[in-house]
Order: structure tokens, then sequence, then C-alpha cells
């Protein structure tokens, strides 16, 4: 059998996609991407509750399970009609018939659907078989799982084939749109360096950094971000306390599970996929011409006070050469972004996998390659290329013996082999420096470059084609390794439902950065009557505007240096006893789990490795999968806390109640399933962002501190005597130790509803959620101005207060109508936080408060416009009538409200004035549809409730010599715009505009197509 895919993808950065998979051996169907669609039956009619049946023969009968019980509710129907009725309490049903032809269709949830021909029978009793498939599908939890049926907590899931739809170079950057209460900030589209920041329902800390969840790969802490998908079965996220409670120490904001994929009992399958795409920038903002940035530093100039012709930065005579564009190398106009990038950068990705196996050995093989490049182009008259790049290298073995009937041993080996390649220098950032003027770029295989202070009070060192152009790069080769055993002994002949696990991982990784330091000669142009001493002005008939070069550097061999080399390397070893049996309508389940683990090589003290150690309890009880009830513990250990302090116990509870499995409840095609969650428990945190060991007594650090270095060569030392230049080595405080510090903790509140309508074509989740996190760890920042010691200082202590709440809602629509099967996904997540506690010093007004706000909710001054002529006496000074604020200020300056209402405009008149550059809301919206063999996709993300600030050059044009950008040129205050513009007058040197304002809070939601789907499948029955 071959499947063979061709698609197209868009998103954000990958617009075109081709796939190719095919199945080689076995019966088995390959999909590269597709939808898992939970076809209805095309042809069920709905039953006919309560309406007279038509005349014909009456039939009747009971409809019993695989026990002899008889079903309630089920639906017996007559086959292509609207004949229909459903049995009673006895499981009897009587129906009429047309005729003897008639075939009866018996269905009801959780039971295989059965047609049964009439064939002139007048009782026809049906026994309906259970859909184990249904009944035990089973989703991951902490340390194992679960039937869906049967859980309890708020879990999210995302499987393959829908993260193969995105094919982002992170497996971080596809989750965004797919799970409701997760959200993502990717902050960097670098090829091997676009892993984003994951966020489960928001930020309940004071910090985002003290926000981040744990993530275990195949119950292991380690990252997944650059998995290969293909390897990946699944990811599920753990959101309330009944989900996390068990992980303690770690699981105070979300747990991410991911499940690698394992062999199945079966023929061999071989599947292989390669993917095309085209990785673009979703927006370059313009920046300003050579004529325009020119024209408008004078004007900033002379808005600053500069009054005479020849104190301008660009003379007449530049500005007409910039207009007419007829001195290209003296006066060149370059575009930066266009000479140096491409309008796209090709992404490939390739993976073959073999799985397989018998009834006692299977296994589950790949081999996945990845590579990015960058947007750079290559100039003429380099050997190397310096681009942006990287390649990327995944293999995985999993391996499953059944070495006994009761023993199974499970072997899991991956890894990762990456090689990264970018600029010396950080190119992308000096983009913001690089004038259009600053230099004609590459001339006959020449990097030319103009005088650096060529124009008054503009330097153009940081020019982005200077950084650039031969300065070499570096390639950073890493090699990540990991390995897990585990051994599984059933222990039925004790007691039917008895296991005994012990697990073993091991994870390494080291990487070193490799340099090559480019030499090229570099040109830097003159008019010739510039350096002959001629001192002719420039407007001069006798001026020699021939074109010479003044050469600096040379063109040299590479030269090759070590960088940075990093290394790491962690154990993790579990046991544990589980029990899971039924009893007639009781079904119990416990475990009991011991784990520890060591982390050599951290980041905080590497010579000190990093241990947890923990115990975990579990109890489920469900009766007649109707009512459920769970309780987790966990109890962990912190190197961070004194003895007395450092074990902590963290409970949580939950309960379910499958209301429709109530023999009560009327049975029916409209809501056929409905379950009510509730949970609430308590976890911890002891991670105080590369602190540790938070407990000991003051900490002291010798020669590590260089404030004389320049002078004296010093290390920390002091220096006696007036001429002597020796000193003598000394010692100074770091951080003070607290003995008192012990857990942050969370209270977590989840209510939940699963419900299934029109015969579970519609699926509904709803989840509200609350959490209390009091005692937040932090180190104290209200120091007295007057006391020379830094914030470093201070001890890390239990301070701060923060409250989060917020909803999601999940909603699946899939449905069959005759050959064509279409599936609609779409959810939406709320969250806000609100600091109850932080320290911070009592503001002068109310207003100023940040406690009662978001957590990074945006403070600063109501902008009330800008300045007019009105405003100004007739000596151009600011009436005294109006608020004063600290610096000078001229029409077309931001004018500022005063809240306060004291004439004066400072620090005090600032409020809340924005939301946080987290989202509050975040949604998805992924639909697909299938016809014959033609499949189609589309998946949509957006966000909504957060607010960017524009900062650096995106405020302050020319400012530090920073470029000036085309929608600051086109809104900028003058006299002629005054009614229309924007932003306030340029200006190089004033600060009043400067301030946090909404004049620089731009709203960032927004709503992208993050892919596009189109396929058709090929089966073998074409062939």
């Amino acid at each position: 059998m071959k499947n063979k895919l061709l698609g197209w993808n868009t998103r954000k950065t990958a617009l075109v996609i081709m796939c190719i998979q095919s199945s080689l051996w076995g019966g088995g169907l390959c999909y590269a991407t597709g939808a898992d669609v939970l076809a209805s039956s095309a042809n069920a009619m709905p039953a006919n509750y309560g309406s007279q049946q038509t005349k014909g023969i009456q039939i009747g009968g009971v409809v019993i399970d695989g026990s002899g019980e008889p079903i309630i509710g089920a639906t017996v129907q007559v086959k292509n009609a609207s004949l229909g009725v459903i049995t009673d309490f006895d499981g009897r049903y009587t129906i009429t018939v047309p005729n003897t032809n008639a075939i009866l269709v018996v269905s009801s949830i959780g039971y295989q659907t059965q047609e049964v021909k009439v064939n002139n029978r007048k009782t026809i009793n049906v026994n309906l078989l259970e859909d184990v498939q249904s009944l035990e599908e089973v989703t991951v939890v902490a340390y194992g799982v679960q039937k869906k049926a049967t859980l309890t907590g708020a879990i999210s899931s995302v499987g393959t084939a829908a993260l193969l739809k995105s094919p982002s170079g992170s497996v971080a950057n596809s989750l965004a749109g797919q799970l409701p209460g997760v959200s993502s900030m990717q902050a960097s589209g670098q090829p091997g360096a676009d892993d984003a920041k994951i966020f489960v329902r928001g930020v309940g800390s004071l910090t985002e950094g003290g926000a981040s969840p744990l993530i275990l790969v195949d119950g292991v802490e380690r990252s997944f971000f650059q998995m290969d998908p293909n390897e990946i079965e699944s990811i599920n996220v753990l959101k309330d306390a009944s989900a996390t409670a068990v992980f303690g120490v770690r699981g105070a904001n979300g747990v991410i599970l991911v499940t690698t994929r394992r062999g199945e009992e079966g023929k061999t399958r071989v599947s292989v996929s390669s993917s095309v795409g085209v990785q673009m920038p979703t927006r370059i903002l313009e920046i300003a011409d050579s004529y325009t940035a020119a024209s408008l530093f004078n004007e900033a100039q002379r808005n600053d006070g500069v009054v005479h012709e020849k104190d301008f930065a660009f003379s007449a005579y530049d500005l007409e050469r910039f207009r007419l564009g007829d001195d290209p190398i003296m006066h060149p106009n370059v575009n930066w972004y266009d000479y140096l990038t491409k309008n796209a950068a090709v992404q490939t990705q390739h993976n073959v996998n073999i799985s397989g196996g018998t009834k006692d050995v299977r296994y589950f093989v790949s081999l996945g390659f990845l590579h990015q490049d960058g947007l750079f182009k290559k100039l003429d008259g380099l050997d190397y290329n310096n681009n942006y790049g990287y390649s990327r290298y995944n293999y995985r073995a999993n391996l499953d013996v059944n070495l006994t009937r009761t023993t199974t041993l499970k072997f899991n080996m991956g890894g990762i082999v990456g090689n990264k390649r970018e600029p010396v220098a950080d190119v992308w950032r000096h983009f913001t420096w690089s004038h259009p003027f600053a230099s004609p770029g590459v001339v006959d295989g020449k990097k030319v470059i103009h005088q650096y202070g060529r124009y008054n009070g503009l330097n153009m060192e940081n020019n982005v084609f200077d950084r650039y152009y031969g300065s070499g790069y570096r390639r950073q080769l890493s090699n990540n390794m990991n390995f897990d055993l585990n051994l599984t002994q059933k222990l039925d002949f004790i007691t039917k439902g008895l296991s005994v696990d012990i697990k073993g991982a091991y994870n390494t990784d080291y990487s070193y950065i490799k340099q090559v330091n480019g030499n090229v000669e570099t040109y830097t142009p003159f008019y010739k009557s510039e350096v002959d001493n001629s001192k002719l002005n420039i407007g001069d008939p006798g001026f020699d505007k021939t074109v010479v070069y003044r050469i600096s550097g040379q063109d040299m061999m590479k030269t090759y240096g070590d960088g940075k080399r990093s290394r790491g390397r962690d154990w993790y070893l579990e046991g544990s006893v589980r029990y899971n049996r039924g009893f007639g309508n009781h079904n119990v389940g416990a475990l009991f789990l011991y784990n520890q683990s060591k982390k050599y090589y951290p980041s905080t003290f590497p010579e000190v490795p990093e241990a947890y150690v923990g115990f975990v309890g579990r109890l489920t009880y469900d009766y007649k999968t109707k009512y459920l009830a769970e309780f987790n513990i966990g109890h962990n250990g912190s190197e961070n806390f004194t003895p007395d302090k450092r074990f902590g116990t963290f409970p949580a509870g939950s309960v379910g109640y499958i209301l429709t499995e109530e023999s009560y409840f009327p049975k029916n095609k409209y809501l056929t399933y409905m379950k009510l969650r509730a949970s609430v428990g308590l976890v911890e945190n002891d991670n105080m962002e590369q602190h540790r060991f938070l407990y000991l007594p003051d900490a002291y650090s010798v020669n590590d501190f260089d404030p004389l270095e320049g002078s004296y060569n010093d290390l920390n030392g002091y220096i006696f005597g007036l001429t002597n230049t020796a000193y003598q080595a000394a010692a100074r405080e770091t951080r003070l130790g607290n003995p008192s510090v012990t857990w942050e903790t969370a209270l977590k509140q989840n209510y939940g509803i699963d419900a299934y309508f029109f015969e579970d074509r519609l699926k509904l989740t709803v989840d509200y959620f609350r959490e209390n996190r009091r005692d937040i760890l932090i180190q104290r920042t209200t120091l007295p101005s007057l006391i020379s010691l830094g914030n470093d200082l201070l001890p890390v202590v239990n301070l701060g207060k923060v409250n989060n709440h917020g909803y999601e809602i999940d909603l699946k629509w899939n449905d069959r109508i005759k050959d064509f099967s279409y599936y609609i996904n779409a959810n939406v997540s709320y969250s806000k936080n609100k600091i109850i506690y932080q320290d911070e010093v009592e503001p002068n007004e109310s207003y100023m408060w940040q406690t009662g706000h978001e957590v990074g909710a945006r403070f600063g001054y109501v902008a009330l416009g800008f300045y007019t002529q009105d405003d100004f006496d007739a000596g151009g000074v600011l009436k005294e009538t109006l608020p004063q604020p600290k610096a000078t200020v001229y029409p077309g300056d931001v004018k500022y409200a005063d809240l306060n209402n004291d004439n004066v405009l400072n620090e005090d008149d600032q409020t809340r004035i924005g939301n946080p550059k987290r989202p509050a809301y975040t949604f998805g919206l992924n639909y697909g549809g299938e016809y014959k063999g033609f499949f189609a996709s589309m998946s949509w993300t957006g966000v909504a409730g957060c607010d960017i600030y524009m900062r650096d050059a995106y405020m302050r044009p020319f400012y530090q010599s920073q470029v000036l950008y085309q929608y600051m040129a086109d809104g900028r205050w003058s006299e002629a715009t005054a009614a229309t513009a924007e932003f306030p007058r340029l200006s190089i040197s004033n600060a009043n505009n400067v301030g946090m304002s909404r004049v620089w809070l731009r709203d960032a939601s927004y709503l992208k197509l993050k892919n596009l789907t189109i396929g058709y499948n090929i089966t073998n029955r074409m062939f």
C-alpha cells in the first residue's frame, strides 16, 4: 500500500510544504498529515421518539450486554428510515418495520453498533459487544495512564497528526492554538534558537520567569523543543492540582508530559516522510530612505535648537544628492533589509521510522533530519557562508520485550545532534543603527564603508553591513543523548492487579562553539578634494569630486578559535508499586512511588550537583464508571531549605460524576454524555531563579569583581597608598542567607464539565480554575537609596501573594455526510492574575500601586495628546496655568495628565495604562475535511489582551544614532500634521517624550493563519 501526500502549508514562518509517506510492508496506511476525524454513521437516522409508527410488522426483543445485563436506553432503528425506539429499563423494545427485508440498527454509547436483518422473525434479541476502544481509551497522566472515562483532572492533549500539520523547527511553536490553557511566546525566529516560552494557565507568580512549567519526556525531566514530531505519540498538559500535586515542588506551574511512540504487534511498517517549506518574515518595518532620514535629522536638530546651516548634519548639497540619487558611492541610499536578506528561507524536514513486532518483542526506530536556512544572502567577495543556519539530526529507538508472561522490559534511546551557524556579531540588532547612507555596500568586490563620523552628530559605527560582511561566523555543535530502562513485574500470583515497576534514566549533553574570524580590507570613500588639503568648499567649481579610497585592514586567511563550552548530565531513578482491580461495579487503583534525581554542572554552583527526592501516592475509585474519586499526594525534599523545612507534603483530591450513566437519565440523541468534575489541592515551589541553598549563612566571594581593572588590573582587591599599584586580595558579601525561608505554596481549584451532543458528534469541555499563591520566593528590592548596598545582597524571603483565575472552552465537531467527512475544533482560554501583595514601597498616590493589578501590567503617564502653540505664551514659555513637567517642552511634545492636580508632572502622575505582554486570551481554530481521498485542513491561532512597548529606535529615532522608521516619519508631529500626528515632534535630546505612556504602547493582539494543508491519498486499491 502506498500513500502520497502533496500539501501546501502556511503559517507565520512556513508557506509551502510537500510531504511523501509510504507503507512498504504490511497493510497499514500512513498519513503524513491529516485530521483525526471521528466519523459518525452517515446513514443513521434519528430515532422518532414519541411519534406513532407506521403500519407493518411488529418486532420485539431484548438488548443485553456481554454479561447478560439489559442495556437501558439503547437505540433501535430501521435502517434508512426515520423509524426508531429506545429500550426500556429491562432492555426491551417493540418496533414496527415495513417488511421482512428491513434491517435493524442497534446502538448504545460504549458498545459496538450492530445491524440485524429481520428475516420473518417476530422476536429479535441483540447482544451488544463493548466498544473496547471507546471504553478503554486512555490518556497519559502523572506516572501512568488512566481511562479517559474515569479522568477527573484538567488535562489537554494533542497527538502526532496535529503536530505534523505545523512543521515548525521547534515543537513548542506547534502547540499554539492546539491546546486550551496553553500559551506560548516566541521571541526569535533564528534557526536553532526559536524555542518559545510556554505558560500553562497564565502566570501565577510575581515574575514570568517563575511561571515555567515542568516538562517531562517519557516521565523524565528533559526538553522536547527540538524533538522530531514524528517520534512523539502525544503531548499532555496537566493543569490542575489533582493532576500535578504528585510532582510536588515542581508542579506549581503545570506539567507537560511528552510520550514517545512505541511499536505495536503486527507486520513491520516503514514510514517515510519529507517536507520542504519556505520561511518568511511576517512583517518587516520599513526604514526611511536616505533623503527622508537626512531631511528629518536636520529637522530634529532644528527642533533641538540648531540654527546655523553649517551646524546641521546634512548640507543642502547632501540633501540634493540624496534626493536625485546621482552619487551612489558618496551619497548612497541602501535598504539594508533588502540588500542583506532574502525574501524567504528554505526549511526541509525528513524522517524515516520503522515499527512493528511480535507478541513478545515490539520496536519503534526513527531517524530524522531538519535543516533551516537563514534569511541572509551570501555576498560577493567572501569564500565562506556566515548566514544563519541550523541542521539537526534526531534518532530514537524504543524497544518493548516481554521477558516472561508477567515481566516486561522497556528500553528507550534517543538523541539530538545539532549544528548551528551564526554571524559573529548580533546583526539583527544592528539594523536599528544601520542608516541607508552609511555605506554603498560591496562595490567591485570591495567592502566600502563611510567614515563613522562623516555627518555631524551622527555615529555610523554600528552599521549592520560593517558588522556582517567579512566578520566571520560561529558554529555551535551540540550533542544530546538519553537512555531509559523500565522493568515491570506483574504480581498477580499475590493478588490480581498488583505490579511493581522500576525505572532508571540517564541524560547527557555537550556543546562547544568554534569561531571563525574573518579579515577583509575596508575601503573608505572620499572626494579627492577632501583629502588633498585644498580646503575648497564643495560648491566651488574647482572642488574635485573624484572618489578615492583609504584602505584599512587587510585580506587575511581566516583564523580559528574555540568559544564557550558547556556540558551536562543527570540521572533519574524511580520505583513504584501499582494496583488496579475491579470488584464487580467497583474499580480501585493505587500507586506508591519513590523517585530521586541528580543533575550535574547546574548553572549556579556548577561544582555542586542539584538533587531531588520524593514520594508519590495516588488512590482512585469509581463505581460503575459513574461516581469517580481520586486522591493524590506528593512528598518532596529540596536542597534550598534547612533540614527541618526541607520536606513538604502536597495533597490534592478530585471527584467526578457522569450524569448520563444514571438509570433515570433519559437516553436521547441530543445529550449523549455528561461528566462533572471538581478538584482542589496544594502544590509548592522551591525554585528561585539562579539561587540555591537559600538557607546557608551569608555568602562571600573572593576576587570576582573588577571595578578597578582598567587602571590596576584589580580583582576586587584594595590598594594602599597614593603611588602603590599593588593590591591585596579581598572578599565581598554576595547574598545573605535566610534560615527561615520555606516553600512557596499554591492552592488550586478546578471545576469542569465534559459533554457530548448529537450522538457524540459535538464534544464540549469547559473548565474554570482559581489559584491562590502564597509565600512567593522573592528577593526584596526596597532598599533606601542612602544605603550603599545592592539589591542582590538581600536574602530570599517568602513575601509575595498572587491570585490567578480563568476559564477554558474546547469545542469539537466531527461529522460525515455520505462520502464527505469534516471536523471543526475551536478553543479559547482566558487567564488573569492579580498581585495581592509584593515588596513595594507605599506610593504617594493610591493609583500608583502596582499591587492589585496584573503581573507585568504597564505603568506610565496618561497621554493627552501634544502641546500646541496655544499652550505657550509669547516668549515660548509654557503657561503657568498648565501642569509643569520636569523637562522643557515645546509645541509637538507629549502632554501628560496631572493625576494628583498639584500642577507638577512627575513620577506621582503615573498609573496603570496598559496590559502585560503575555496575552490574557488565547484562541485556536482548526478545521478540515476529506472527500474520496482528497483532504484539506487549516489552523488559525490568535491572542488578545496584551500590549507591546515600543522602545529604543521604535520610539526615539536618531538617539544614539538609531535609524528612523518610515512610520515615525509619516506619523510625527509637525506644524502641518498637528491635527493627525500619532507621535511627538522629532528630537534627539528631548527626554519628555520618551516617558512610558500610551503613545508608545501598541495592542499586540493578532489572528493568523498558522497552517494550510491540501492533499490526496493514493491507496493500493487504485493499482
